[in-house]
């Protein structure tokens, strides 16, 4: 990265968690690089038309299923050269582990949910975990749930600490059909849908010409 003063600040892709009732912020992770690509896809939900209004084909339920996938590295080169201690004693573990403790109930409920258990409840609610963020850009501020998260350790130190790691993430957006319109999960989203109307209102149009034809039949 180039250390000129006039270079334009880069921007970091990454993750942030909130807490859901409170909002409050619990813990910001940065991935150290950009990924290269990024692929999203949208699942359409649609009203099938069988069986009933015709026009029912033109009608959109909801807002598609959104996923997006992107592969991130981690290097602890530029640690090391700077000197940092924590890379020095356990490589990209520190890294590594604040991805993976996200798809984890905490140590602390699973130890709760036991002693209820022993205790004779019948029920036992799931872990609430935090509400997930994934930011690529101030345009692109989405709540998402992990639902895959790949690690491929690629170098080691001589008491086996990982120095270097490919990540690949897959997130689904969850959207206010998923969290409703009160919830600071579906504020954000709804953010971040009305980034996109903005967007595409300020796209320049094409015209009739560009298609071959002077208009609709």
């Amino acid at each position: 990265m180039s250390t000129f003063p006039g270079s334009p600040r880069l921007l970091r892709a990454g993750i942030v968690l909130v807490d859901s009732r409170t909002a409050a912020v619990q813990r910001i992770i940065a991935l150290q690089y950009n990924p290269d690509s990024l692929t999203r896809s949208l699942q359409i939900k649609g009203v099938s038309g069988e069986g009933g209004e015709r026009l029912e084909a033109l009608r959109l339920a909801g807002p598609p299923v959104e996923t997006i996938q992107l592969e991130a590295e981690i290097d602890a080169t530029d640690p090391l050269e700077a000197g940092d201690s924590q890379t020095s004693q356990a490589g990209i573990h520190p890294q590594l582990a604040a991805l993976e403790t996200i798809v984890y109930p905490t140590s602390t409920h699973l130890n709760s949910n036991r002693s209820q258990a022993s205790a004779g409840t019948l029920e036992i609610a799931p872990a609430q975990g935090p509400l997930t963020l994934f930011l690529f850009g101030p345009r692109r501020i989405v709540p998402v749930r992990i639902t895959e998260l790949s690690v491929t350790e690629e170098a080691f130190d001589t008491a086996l600490n990982p120095m270097r790691a490919r990540l690949t993430l897959g997130l689904r957006v969850l959207t206010v059909d998923d969290l409703g319109f009160d919830a600071k999960g579906g504020g954000l989203f709804m953010a971040y849908l009305e980034a996109k109307e903005q967007l595409a209102a300020s796209n320049v149009q094409g015209t009739f010409g560009a298609l071959g034809i002077t208009g609709i039949p």
